[in-house]
């Protein structure tokens, strides 16, 4: 499976291909490691460890926050990291992006 570091800087991988746990290759890096879950194609992967409040770089740019402790080889999403533009960006639905903090009625 194959992943790809767009900035020396970087903290994640964006994947180019679907991995179940398993060995990534990720370009760029020059890197081999493994991804501790399934991550889909477009997702990032954690290339670095993360503590609670360590900016997600990607593009050579903060582009989020870790809401919680990142290892190495996980799915970075939604679900440990927000943005530092939107307050409710860890409010989302994990998998659609909707938000789940608004009652339509």
């Amino acid at each position: 499976m194959r992943a790809f570091q767009i900035n020396s800087a970087d903290t994640v991988a964006t994947m180019l291909t679907d991995v179940a746990a398993g060995e990534v290759q990720i370009f760029g890096a020059c890197l081999v490691m493994q991804a501790a879950e399934a991550i889909a194609l477009g997702h990032k992967i954690a290339i670095t460890s993360m503590q609670v409040g360590d900016p997600v770089i990607k593009y050579g740019v903060a582009i989020g926050i870790a809401t919680q402790r990142i290892e190495a080889g996980c799915w970075v999403h939604l679900h440990n990291c927000r943005s530092q533009l939107d307050e409710r960006s860890n409010t989302f639905d994990l998998h659609t992006g909707q938000s789940n903090d608004i009652v339509y009625e």
